[in-house]
């Protein structure tokens, strides 16, 4: 049996919302999804990566969630060849986007070592031969990339200045958020060009998420 059969009725959830989202999925790749969803629940709970374990919520949650940033990647990093994900926890979105840009290096980087090894199985299981997980802080990471990401990273300043050696000059931030508050923004200015603010809708998910899109002065 497949995986995407495994996902019983989550599996249509799963090809409507990404169709609703406007990303095409592939065979291939709706099978891998479908394998790391399964990967999520047999392992979420022995390696603590998610607090949502039904295959629906990860599905909704976590798989929608990530793949609704794609065509908004393919709009700001045309040319994508090398992609950090900050604090990445269970592989959200760098497993994703893995999936979904198979020319591109996806580099998962968590200060916990059991999560980075989730990440490292879910590569070879997946056979995502351009997924990379490292276990160790941001600070200790010197890869240039052209896209760092984050999923509700603790502040946006301290994601920007801990991973501003990371960035290639002509890179952006794409720093995946809930509310995104003035409070937050202002102090931003002084420090890199925040030049969009992108809502995002999820099919499905009744919350507020959006994209703060930055790059550097200058």
């Amino acid at each position: 049996m497949s995986y995407l059969n495994q996902l019983g009725p989550s599996s249509l959830v799963l090809s409507s919302g990404a169709q609703a989202l406007g990303v095409p999925l592939s065979p291939v790749q709706l099978e891998q999804l479908a394998q790391y969803a399964m990967l999520l629940q047999k392992w979420g709970a022995v390696y603590n990566l998610t607090a949502n374990k039904e295959l629906s919520q990860i599905v909704n949650l976590h798989l929608l969630d990530s793949l609704v940033t794609v065509p908004c990647l393919q709009r700001e990093a045309p040319g994508l060849e090398r992609i950090l994900d900050v604090g990445s926890g269970a592989g959200l979105p760098g497993v994703v986007l893995s999936i979904m840009f198979p020319q591109a290096e996806v580099h998962c980087v968590d200060a916990v070592a059991k999560k980075a090894a989730f990440i490292n199985q879910v590569a070879i299981s997946l056979g995502l031969k351009n997924l990379h997980a490292h276990h160790r802080r941001i600070e200790a990471f010197d890869l240039e990339v052209d896209v760092i990401t984050s999923r509700a990273f603790s502040s946006l300043f301290d994601f920007v200045s801990l991973t501003q050696k990371n960035l290639r000059p002509q890179g952006v931030w794409m720093a995946m958020k809930g509310q995104v508050t003035e409070q937050e923004l202002n102090p931003m200015a002084s420090v890199v060009d925040v030049f969009h603010v992108e809502p995002l809708h999820v099919p499905g998910l009744d919350a507020s998420r959006n994209i703060v899109w930055m790059k550097k002065k200058g």
